[in-house]
């Protein structure tokens, strides 16, 4: 089987290059193991969140960006310090001319929109130069993540409509073939047909061998998030402290990084491996649909937060503003999981589920739907969560909760005494409109900005006011999800070699590449930037075949 591009990975960056080479003439194929099912990979399940810079729903809620503080934003997370960060720091520049320039102009000529109020995730450090974004940025895909996948699902079924593009579902690539130093295509497995709903495992029986032959090959096969031996072995234990022991996993199994491996055989080399992002607030899905399912809580900022023996985590680990801050405290704490200790009235405006399963009136784009969130009750799929969740614990009074906690944990680590006194010095703090408390300053900070004062951010109250009750208890889980590292590239998404030099016949985009150069996120990454990261790299390397 001969054509002009293969594309290894049917996920979002797969899709947007494969259209564009498919829209200047390429004849290409798209390659996954999983089966047609799964089409969009993990981008089907996200929020759909997106990165714009000066956008036209940040100028009518007045807020005040710029491609400069986006770009001190962006370096002051990255926190570039390598040599091999030469690539990676075009590419975080190219990104962000993207983001604040066509980005949105590009997305919405295709039918994308976007709710009017603009959230701030991952707020930062609490400096000007550090991590986290200095406004808020993220833009919530009307439709969510299936809405992103849209318009080139619709570009790839059109261009397969005339012949352009051709898809090889079930088909593994175990080799990228080499001939004369260029590769020249790919060999695998064909496996068994299988018609699990999308996101189960799926069998790994084979059914015969393939070689598909190529001018170039786009490698887009994803991070390492669902290989969580692999995750440990690339662990950065001297930055965020020992690897955990037990995790949840943010994204399937198949997410198992195995064209890593496979890209480095034929030469590429792969950077900046030990540079990750995990989540701190997943919870275990209660109605799962892979195996150790987690889904991650998108906090506001007034939950007391705890480690496993009741010890309050100190600035920035504080919820909503530095997520690798906080996992790193978690695990110098020894343990796996932390706790949010909340009220009724902070987790109804204040808890998120990300996702598009966790959030059907938005995917489903249903007003109707969305409306009840200002009800009296914490949106639908968070009631359940409080209710069929095995992390959740609901009680009437301190004393009851913390029962609750230990025999859920069965550890008996915590200490009423110790837990009271602290959340009732937070609760003195909240007397009046200014305090020395770090998170309680936040609170009333982020009420600032009219987004989160109507829809992410409760009015401060006690913990311990009976009328806000009641007290509720949530372990969080660690929770696997993005690769910032990964196959160095150059800003035509050619794969570098060991000795620097350009891999000819491979390319590489999405989270495989570390969304572009190999880690353009550097340390810490913006939130919002994972699927833009695919839509631009992936249209980087679809134009540049």
């Amino acid at each position: 089987m001969e054509y002009d591009v293969l594309v290894v990975g049917a996920g979002l960056a797969g899709l947007v290059a494969a259209a564009e080479a498919a829209d200047r003439g390429r004849k290409v194929c798209i390659l996954d193991q999983e089966g047609e099912q799964s089409l969009g990979g993990q981008a089907f399940w996200s929020l759909g969140g997106l990165f714009f810079v000066d956008s036209p729903e940040q100028r009518r809620l007045g807020i005040r960006d710029s491609l400069d503080l986006a770009r001190q934003d962006w370096a002051g997370s990255a926190g570039f310090d390598r040599p091999e960060d030469y690539w990676p720091r075009l590419w975080a520049d190219a990104y962000l001319d993207f983001a604040a320039g066509e980005k949105r102009s590009f997305l919405h000529q295709q039918g994308m929109r976007w709710f009017p109020v603009v959230g701030w995730a991952e707020r930062g450090g609490g400096m000007a130069h550090g991590h986290g974004n200095s406004v808020p940025r993220f833009h919530l895909t009307w439709g969510t993540g299936p809405a992103v996948l849209a318009p080139f699902i619709r570009r790839v079924r059109e261009a397969g409509a005339r012949g352009r593009v051709t898809f090889a579902f079930r088909h593994c690539v175990d080799e990228l073939m080499v001939e004369n130093g260029a590769v020249c295509g790919v060999q695998g497995t064909i496996l068994e047909p299988d018609a699990a709903p999308r996101g189960k495992a799926t069998v790994r029986m084979a059914a015969g061998t393939f070689e598909f032959r190529a001018g170039a090959v786009i490698v887009t096969s994803g991070g390492i998030g669902g290989n969580h031996d692999l995750v440990r072995r690339n662990w950065p234990a001297e930055r965020l402290g020992p690897a955990p022991a037990s995790m949840v996993a943010g994204v399937p199994a198949h997410v198992d990084g195995r064209m890593l491996a496979i890209g480095e055989r034929a030469g590429a080399s792969i950077i900046n491996s030990d540079r990750m992002w995990h989540y701190t607030e997943g919870l275990r899905n209660w109605d799962p649909i892979w195996a150790n399912h987690g889904i991650r809580i998108l906090p506001g900022p007034s939950s007391f937060w705890c480690d496993a023996d009741g010890s309050r985590f100190a600035p920035p680990a504080m919820p909503g503003f530095d997520t690798l801050a906080s996992l790193k405290a978690i695990r110098v704490s020894g343990h796996d999981y932390s706790w949010f200790i909340l009220t009724k009235a902070i987790i109804k405006k204040e808890f998120a589920l990300s996702g598009s399963d966790q959030n059907p009136d938005i995917t489903g784009k249903d007003i109707r739907l969305l409306l009840k969130r200002l009800g009296k009750n914490p949106p639908g799929p968070v009631q359940a969560f409080m209710e069929k969740g095995e992390d959740f614990i609901v009680r009437k009074t301190l004393e009851e909760l913390v029962e609750g906690m230990n025999a859920l944990t069965g550890e008996n680590r915590l200490d009423i005494a110790h837990l009271r006194g602290q959340i009732e010095a937070r609760d003195r703090e909240i007397d009046n409109a200014y305090s020395k408390d770090a998170q309680v300053t936040a609170i009333r900070g982020t009420r600032n900005y009219i987004g989160d004062k109507l829809l992410r951010t409760a009015k401060p109250h006690r913990l311990l006011d009976t009328k806000a009750g009641p007290l509720i208890a949530v372990r969080l889980h660690i929770l696997t999800r993005k690769s910032l590292g990964g196959l160095q590239t150059d800003l035509s998404a050619r794969v570098i070699s060991i000795n620097g030099d350009a891999v000819p016949g491979l390319y590489a985009a999405g989270e495989v590449a570390g969304f572009g150069g190999g880690g353009m996120h550097g340390y810490k990454a913006l939130e919002g930037t994972f699927l833009g990261g695919c839509i631009f790299s992936g249209r980087v390397a679809g134009r540049a075949v």
